[in-house]
């Protein structure tokens, strides 16, 4: 009996060790779907004023994007029927496929563009093998340590590198 508390504890021990271990440590993924026009937009407010928006100004931001993709779906009724429509309309979510144009409506301005290969491989670390495969000529920067690359007018490939403290 005392020896299974102690190997209890001893593991217990080691996982808590793992999870400091893992929350000191950068995190960084590649991915085909990136992150959500509201979870940019939460950033940025955030960023402008130091607190989270509030529930009315939530709302009336909801209502403009509602109104800005219903828009942009009219004018381009061709995209109403791809694949990335449900990302792009319900989810409000950038993705490997969509142009630049759903990226600018979704998250608005990116805080750089890089089109300086060097620049690039640096933005995209050690996925840059698998990037620079997929003919990236751009890249974005985005709040949250996301980054976007583009092959001419599409999304190819998306990135985040976050620093942990």
């Amino acid at each position: 009996m005392i020896r299974g508390v102690g190997v209890r504890a001893l593991l217990f021990v080691a996982l808590l060790a793992a999870l400091a271990a893992c929350a000191g440590a950068p995190r960084e993924q590649r991915t085909l779907q990136g992150p959500t026009a509201l979870e940019m937009w939460v950033a940025s407010v955030a960023a402008r004023t130091g607190r989270v928006p509030t529930f009315d100004e939530r709302s009336q931001w909801e209502s403009q994007m509602d109104l800005r993709i219903s828009r942009y779906l009219s004018q381009h009724p061709e995209v109403s029927n791809s694949p990335e429509v449900s990302n792009f309309s319900f989810l409000r979510q950038v993705g490997v496929g969509m142009s630049k144009e759903q990226a600018l409506l979704l998250l608005g301005p990116p805080l750089g563009a890089v089109t300086d290969v060097a620049e690039i491989e640096k933005l995209a670390r050690a996925y840059w093998p698998a990037i620079k495969a997929g003919g990236v000529t751009e890249a974005w920067v985005y709040a949250l340590g996301w980054r976007l690359y583009f092959d001419g007018p599409r999304i190819v490939d998306i990135t985040q590198y976050v620093e942990r403290n």
